[in-house]
């Protein structure tokens, strides 16, 4: 056995989740490569004291489900699928699929739909349970990452078995510093956004839910977001690429929204009421992380970049905005990118992705590594 797989099945049991005696965990995978650390996790949940449960997913098995899916069809699922989250304490799940694009084709109408009516399941699962989403290396993953298979996967350990007690410790700065701010103006290439996030919690994210980790978010004042965000990283949402994105903000709703697929963007925007609004800020601290490969898992987390979320916000940093999507949309401000600032009130806090704020200084890769 791989013993980067012994430690990083020990940190997502020990650490992550922190499984004790009697509770229940599920653990959900897909892909054959991902069955080591499967395993291991079975492993290591009894060693624990907990109680192992899997299943096992097929992202081609889904979209035929997704082709024909009804509204029937998904709530019957819905009402199988959230009974028995409930009866869970934990959930880990290991993403190791051979094809990322396998729902592309799925039309829009029915993904929305399949989204919308299983929502109280993901819902539940994170506010309910203690949880930790991760994907394993495979080949296509190195692929989209431009490396090689054997490259990739010491890229992937280096990444997922960093030290996150010293990460977490790093980022109290930041979620006390964000916590004290009203108003917040970043400007970038095409990007000039102004919002507020007072009164709402900032909330660090060191390996608890997603290997790889490493940001801190709060929530913008639901209907003070104002200005254009041009994202500067491929997004990929639902099977499908999305490229050049750009959204023109009015009180708090993005009025306007342009991609590559214009038409499919917005339906993706009409999904309902709050998927124009945004329920998500975060910076992005992963020090190993530093070019997108369409993986959000690892996307969101780049060093230098933050994230700008259409829809859902979470409820420990709620600004009240409810949405069947939860889309993760990064923008990197490191000089290699285009550079770009952060502002948190009068203060420039971030620079060309680098913190400039002495108090800050310790979230800079060179002091998390």
């Amino acid at each position: 056995m791989d013993s980067r797989i012994q430690k990083l099945a020990k940190t997502l049991v020990n650490y992550s989740t922190e499984i004790r005696p009697g509770e229940r965990v599920l653990v959900s995978y897909e892909g054959e490569p991902a069955k080591p650390l499967i395993l291991e996790l079975v492993r290591g949940i009894y060693a624990a004291g907990g109680i192992p449960y899997a299943e096992a997913r097929d992202s081609q098995v889904q979209r035929e489900i997704l082709l024909g899916a009804t509204e029937p069809q998904a709530a019957f699922h819905n009402e199988i699928e959230l009974a028995r989250m409930k009866g869970m304490d934990a959930f880990i799940a290991v993403r190791a699929g051979d094809n990322a694009s396998e729902l592309s084709d799925v039309p829009s109408e029915k993904m929305n739909l399949w989204n919308r009516v299983l929502r109280p399941v993901l819902d539940y699962r994170v506010n309910h349970t203690k949880w930790v989403v991760l994907r394993y290396p495979v080949a296509s993953m190195a692929q989209l990452a431009g490396m090689s298979r054997a490259a990739f996967e010491d890229f992937y350990f280096d990444v997922c078995n960093l030290d996150y007690g010293k990460m977490s410790k790093a980022m109290d700065r930041l979620a006390a510093r964000m916590e004290r701010a009203d108003r917040v103006h970043i400007i970038g290439p095409g990007t000039d956004l102004a919002f507020s996030i007072k009164g709402i919690p900032a909330i660090k994210c060191a390996g608890e839910k997603n290997i790889p980790d490493g940001e801190v978010y709060t929530a913008p004042v639901k209907d003070s977001v104002n200005g254009v965000l041009s994202v500067n990283t491929a997004s990929e949402e639902q099977g499908f690429t999305y490229e050049n994105i750009r959204f023109e903000f009015k009180d708090g709703k993005i009025a306007d929204a342009a991609a590559n697929d214009t038409k499919r963007i917005n339906e993706l925007l009409d999904t309902d009421e709050g998927a124009r609004c945004i329920g998500e800020f975060s910076f992005g601290l992963n020090p190993y992380i530093l070019h997108p490969m369409k993986d959000t898992l690892f996307d969101e987390k780049i060093a230098g970049s933050f994230h700008f979320t259409p829809g859902n916000a979470y409820e420990d940093a709620d600004n009240g905005n409810r949405s069947a999507v939860h889309w993760d949309l990064v923008t990197i401000q490191r000089e290699d990118y285009g550079g770009g600032e952060i502002w948190l009130d009068d203060e420039l806090v971030r620079k060309d992705g680098l913190f400039v704020s002495d108090e800050l200084l310790c979230l800079n890769p060179e002091n998390l590594k």
